[in-house]
Order: structure tokens, then C-alpha cells, then sequence
């Protein structure tokens, strides 16, 4: 989260109103302490503290991983139980809990405690590869926040080979619908007379935004692939199949925020 340094204690930041990380009054609820509407009868009372000083914004969010939450000089934790888990999407499903259309889902994959997660980072109905959900919302919004830049990796192959000055292009940004992309990891790892295989490693987001970047050099995506997201990686996992996370993998996950943050 976004750090001032006037915190009491200067080893802990101060509260967002950024919109990062999660809203201070869900996290009370989270906490056993009532609704969200008690929760903020809580700190428009001045009995809520973060990070060592007295709270009574009720647009305040917190990063869970990093703040110190007391309630009446108590620290609080959440109770519910955060859920992480990746799936290896198949082409041919859409990322929706419903789809209007009757398409088959990506959670119709998952387990019944995964019914109810949210997905971090889409990928389009003709994608595949690795889909991370959680219930963990202040950890998707790290990992998806423009300012992190967090690290996806991705099988591309298109339906021809690319020159080296289209390669340099889509290497230091091209034009697309939402403007110019970032600079991004472009590698050929296997080229035929009609086709290419590249790995790319982008950091933003944006909607359909690798297959635009083809498109911009005049090329097609025949088939899309992710691979990592962050620390995670794919690996083994069969398509259309789930695994719940290690907590070292967890960790690994909030660790790379850090040390993004760390480098700015």
C-alpha cells in the first residue's frame, strides 16, 4: 500500500485511501465484529487504531499482510478461512460464475469451496493456462494493481514468423485500444515457414491485450497460453484441473508485491 512515513511508528505506513488492499470496515467484519455498518460505528468512534494511530475514515483500506489493526489497543485477525487455488483453464471455457449465453465456466471446474472465490486476472474464452482464485481480496488487488507490475508469462503462437523490427516493436510498446502497451519480454522459442512460437512476459493487464499486441504487427494468435503469474507457476498441472496452493506459495505471492514496492 501507499506509505506517507507519519505513522507513530515509522517501521509500519500509514492507512491507504488509494483504494489498495481491502476497506478497513469489510476487514472488521471479516474480524467477527458485526456488519459492515457496526464496523463502522467502530471507527467513526475512534476505538480503531492502524498502524498506531486512531482511524475514523470510513474511506480507509488496509493491506492485510502489512497493517496493524487494534481494536481498543487489541490486535484483530480475520477469521474466515482465505482459500488460494489455480486452475489450468481449457480453451473453450469463459471466465464468469454465469454466463448469459449458457457456456460452460471456469467454475464449473472447481471444487464447491471454490464456488464463491474471485479470479485474479482474466483470461479470454479461446485462452488457457494458469487462473489464480482466493477469497483473499486484498491479495488480488496487490497482485493486479498497475503500481506492482507483477510478472505474467505466456506461450504464444502465431500464425507466422515476425521480422526482428516487428519483434523490437512489440518489445517496447505498441498501440492498442486502451493506448501503448509497456515494455515487454518478447523471446522466439521455436519459428517455422509458417508460424512462431514466443514467450511473452508482460506486467499490466488489459483486456485481450497480448492478442492486440499481435494484431498491431500484423499477425494472428493461434493459440494462448499462461504459464506464471508472479512466483506461480503451471508446471505439471493437467488441463482443467485444480490444486490448492502451499503456504510457501502464498507467501511467495505477498513477497513479490514487497519487493516490487521495495523498488520504486
Amino acid at each position: 500500500m501507499s506509505s506517507s512515513r507519519t505513522s507513530t511508528k515509522p517501521s509500519l505506513p500509514t492507512a491507504s485511501k488509494s483504494g489498495d488492499g481491502v476497506r478497513l470496515n469489510r476487514y472488521l467484519a471479516d474480524c467477527g465484529l458485526g456488519s459492515r455498518r457496526k464496523a463502522e460505528e467502530l471507527i467513526l468512534s475512534g476505538r480503531i487504531s492502524v498502524n498506531g494511530k486512531v482511524c475514523q475514515d470510513l474511506a480507509t483500506y488496509i493491506e492485510i499482510a502489512t497493517d496493524e489493526v487494534l481494536l481498543d489497543g487489541k490486535a484483530l485477525s480475520a477469521k474466515k478461512e482465505k482459500l488460494y487455488l489455480i486452475l489450468n483453464k481449457p480453451r473453450g471455457y469463459v471466465v464468469s460464475q454465469s454466463d448469459e449465453l449458457g457456456r460452460q465456466t471456469v467454475y464449473d471446474l472447481l471444487p464447491d469451496k471454490g464456488r464463491q472465490l474471485a479470479y485474479a486476472g482474466r483470461l479470454d474464452k479461446n485462452s488457457e493456462g494458469l487462473l489464480l482464485f482466493t477469497n483473499d481480496t486484498a491479495l488480488i488487488n496487490l497482485l493486479t494493481h498497475p503500481s506492482h507490475k507483477v510478472e505474467k508469462v505466456y506461450k504464444v503462437d502465431i500464425n507466422r514468423p515476425l521480422r526482428k523490427a516487428e519483434l523490437d516493436k512489440l518489445r517496447s510498446g505498441v498501440e492498442i485500444e486502451e493506448g501503448k502497451t509497456q515494455p515487454a519480454g518478447v523471446y522466439v522459442k521455436q519459428e517455422t515457414e509458417n508460424s512462431m512460437c514466443l514467450k511473452l512476459v508482460i506486467t499490466e493487464g488489459r483486456k485481450r491485450q497480448i492478442r492486440q499486441m499481435v494484431e498491431a504487427v500484423n499477425a494472428k494468435v493461434k493459440s494462448l497460453k499462461r504459464l506464471q503469474f508472479g512466483p506461480l507457476k503451471l508446471k505439471d498441472l493437467p488441463v482443467g484441473r485444480w490444486r490448492f496452493l502451499e503456504p510457501m506459495e502464498v507467501r511467495a505471492l505477498f513477497g513479490v508485491v514487497r519487493n516490487t514496492d521495495g523498488k520504486k
